[in-house]
């Protein structure tokens, strides 16, 4: 086997192996993404839960019927504690901020409103929630 045959190898080996973490990284990012974000959209909790139960109790479209409606009600109720839930967690946090706002230098409640407004605009981009008020806790 002459050099330039082995270096052709090499660079060979090389570019598959490349090519195998790129497809291996594309795929495993589209996983990602599926498994964190599309998985756990809170809205789709009832066609998600009407989909697993048809798949795997087989059931025909005629117990599909009959279920939807209980799966639709149990989704509405996970739903109102989510809203509950997130609505007794802002009311913490609210007052959290109101109470380490006294001990807080000006320059140091701005910085803590610029983390409020940047969590502000961050939940602003994943959707309204009806719990969060705009108004700002942290002016003493």
């Amino acid at each position: 086997m002459n050099g330039a045959l082995k270096w052709k190898l090499v660079a060979g080996f090389v570019l598959v192996f490349v090519a195998g973490g790129i497809a291996g990284a594309a795929l495993g990012g589209l996983y990602a993404r599926h498994l964190f974000f599309d998985v756990h959209y809170p809205r789709r909790v009832g066609d998600r839960m009407k989909e697993r139960l048809r798949a795997e109790l087989s059931l025909t479209p005629e117990q599909v019927a009959k279920v939807s409606p209980i799966v639709d009600k149990t989704a509405a109720q996970l739903q109102e504690i989510r809203r509950d839930t997130g609505r007794r967690v802002h009311a913490i946090m609210t007052e959290a901020h109101k109470e380490i706002a006294v001990n807080l230098t000006d320059e140091q409640r701005q910085k803590l409103q610029q983390i409020e407004e940047r969590h502000r605009r961050w939940r602003h981009r994943r959707g309204p929630r009806e719990f969060a008020p705009e108004s700002s806790p942290t002016t003493p």
